[in-house]
């Protein structure tokens, strides 16, 4: 990301939109599909919104491609669990496509509790011409069918039609954070805060538990399960990551029950600069191999760092986020922006990567170049064909005229979900309620 490289222009600006923001309206979770042709995110009022995008026109010189709705429906609904009476959210925490197999298309989604597999599906024709039935479906009386008739397919609108294929229940007792299809295209995983669970999509009543952290007296816990992923090209790897700022890599060959890891990548800690805060910000939120598979990117509070699975000492890589909050942590503890957990993504090359920040800021870092920059999702730079300009936070003394204090920005403003599109320059925000798409046309070969 050059100079002249690290604007990115819009290719549409939000695409969810409110004046007022209410609690289900926020955005959950965002995710591309395989191809990058549609995208979904999850809402806390459990609904997934999926867009799909448009074929590029050849008429338009800046050929937007641009990304409109496709799909909506909802997919959770709130529980309450009376054995223990808790409310369940209906919030979806997870979307995962799966593959395609066909013409449709088939993605999980996960609130606390429960994992549901949806097909979405296209229909464009509709049957008429029943002998049994009428137009709407209803029997006829057999006794007025005087004569036969073959029935025809008629040209109709466009219909999206999306059902719930399995619905995988009672598999955890602790909330989920995360799933991930393996590569085999069969199974797929669940973890929460203790556990983790290996599923095969087409069997719904039965999980198999392949990591199990939960000590024989909770009083002895001393870390949780953050983030887990499958390698996305050995279908016997994954990775699960912990508060306590640890990756553990797991090998499903080498016995049953995961709990004992092939490989842990831990950095060993500073005594120097220990303080009462270094456990809460060490914990990873997030955690993503690379597309390569070699790499491992994890996200804790303040940095993101790069792994390489062949050296677990230390990251080879370490990018600070918003370092001017080091001062700051007491105030963010208190007002417990300290726990927010910011996901991270690689670009479709592994050459850069990306995560959120407050207000409303995003960074991406060229591993190549060793250039940063900080952008900001907002209304001002959602205009087709605005410019991203870079921002800068100033901690004090002299200002330059565009830079931001860093006692004036807004922490209830975070981008806390991104995504990716797999192989092009084309990235997805979620800033609270709104969805923000940004495409860099001047140089797609930022990759």
């Amino acid at each position: 990301m050059g100079e002249d490289t690290e604007t990115p222009q819009i290719n549409h600006g939000f695409l969810r939109d409110h004046n007022y923001v209410t609690e289900a309206d926020i955005i959950s979770t965002v995710e591309f599909n395989h191809t990058g042709e549609l995208l979904a995110t999850g809402d806390k009022g459990g609904r997934v919104v999926i867009f799909q995008r448009e074929p590029e026109s050849k008429n338009d010189p800046y050929g937007q491609g641009e990304y409109n709705v496709y799909s909506t429906f909802q997919s959770h609904e709130p529980e309450f669990d009376y054995l223990k009476s808790l409310e369940i959210e209906e919030k979806i925490n997870k979307i995962k496509w799966l593959p395609q197999q066909n013409a449709g298309h088939s993605l999980l989604s996960t609130n606390d509790k429960t994992i549901k597999l949806w097909k979405i599906t296209e229909r464009d024709k509709k049957p008429e011409g029943y002998n049994l039935k009428d137009e709407e479906g209803k029997l006829k009386d057999l006794s007025t069918v005087t004569s036969l008739q073959v029935p025809v397919l008629k040209p109709t609108d466009l219909m999206v039609e999306v059902s719930p294929r399995r619905i995988f229940a009672n598999g955890h007792t602790y909330h989920v954070n995360s799933i991930s299809v393996n590569s085999d295209c069969e199974t797929y995983m669940s973890a929460d805060d203790l556990r983790i669970n290996l599923w095969h999509l087409a069997i719904t009543d039965r999980s198999f538990n392949i990591v199990d952290i939960k000590p024989a007296n909770m009083e002895d816990l001393t870390e949780v399960i953050t983030a887990s992923e499958f390698h996305p090209h050995h279908c016997n790897l994954f990775v699960y990551s912990s508060s306590k700022g640890s990756l553990r890599l797991c090998d499903m060959r080498a016995s049953a029950l995961c709990d004992k890891h092939f490989k842990l990548f831990e950095e060993p800690e500073d005594p120097g600069s220990r303080s009462f805060f270094s456990e809460i910000i060490s914990s990873v939120s997030d955690v993503k191999f690379s597309h390569s598979g070699r790499y491992m990117l994890a996200r804790d509070y303040l940095t993101v760092k790069v792994w390489d699975l062949n050296m677990e000492t230390k990251p080879i890589e370490i990018y600070q986020i918003h370092d001017y909050l080091r001062s700051k942590l007491c105030s963010l503890y208190e007002n417990d922006c300290i726990f927010d957990k910011f996901e991270c993504a690689w670009n479709g090359s592994d050459s850069v990567i990306m995560t959120g920040a407050y207000n409303n800021f995003f960074r991406m870092f060229d591993r190549n170049t060793k250039r940063d920059v900080t952008l900001e999702a907002s209304r001002e730079s959602s205009k087709p064909r605005a410019i991203l300009k870079p921002r800068r936070v100033c901690i004090g003394g002299k200002r330059r005229k565009d830079d931001i204090s860093v006692d004036s920005l807004d922490f209830t403003k975070k981008i806390l979900h991104t995504a990716w599109h797999p192989t092009e320059n084309i990235i997805a925000i979620a800033a609270t309620n709104n969805l923000y798409i940004f495409q860099d046309k001047m140089n797609s070969g930022m990759h």
